[in-house]
């Protein structure tokens, strides 16, 4: 059975950094991408970041809204991928989620992932 757990999501003021982490199980983490996506209240849930396994090239993609401030990073050997979230606005207020893509080539659509969290909250005050 897979499963993803994310944690690290909480209230910070704009600015401030976070830290999340997705732990998965039940999947061979290191071959499978992975992406983080975020929905706000009455938003479609968007493309945050992709980490591509290694076997593929290992490269990292982002959308444009949080390039230069977010960076998504894997640990094979826990099985977790992590995005660090630092200059936080009140914009990237959301439910963030972590998936798994066993595809190899990029893709950024949410419905093209096989596996995902249940999701942590993220606010940030102006």
């Amino acid at each position: 059975q897979v499963q993803l757990v994310e944690s690290g999501g909480g209230l910070v003021q704009a600015g401030a950094s976070l830290r999340l982490s997705c732990a998965t199980s039940g999947l061979t983490f290191s071959s499978y991408a992975m992406g983080w996506f975020r929905q706000a209240p009455g938003k479609e849930r968007e493309f945050v970041a992709r980490s591509a396994s290694d076997w593929s090239g290992g490269n990292t993609y982002y959308a444009d809204s949080v390039k230069g401030r977010f960076t998504i990073s894997r640990d094979n050997a826990k099985n977790t991928v992590y995005l660090q979230m630092n200059g936080l606005k009140p914009e990237d207020t959301a439910v963030y989620y972590c998936a798994a893509d066993r595809a190899s080539i990029p893709r950024m659509h949410p419905s093209r992932y096989d596996y995902w969290g249940q999701g942590t909250q993220v606010t940030v005050s102006s």
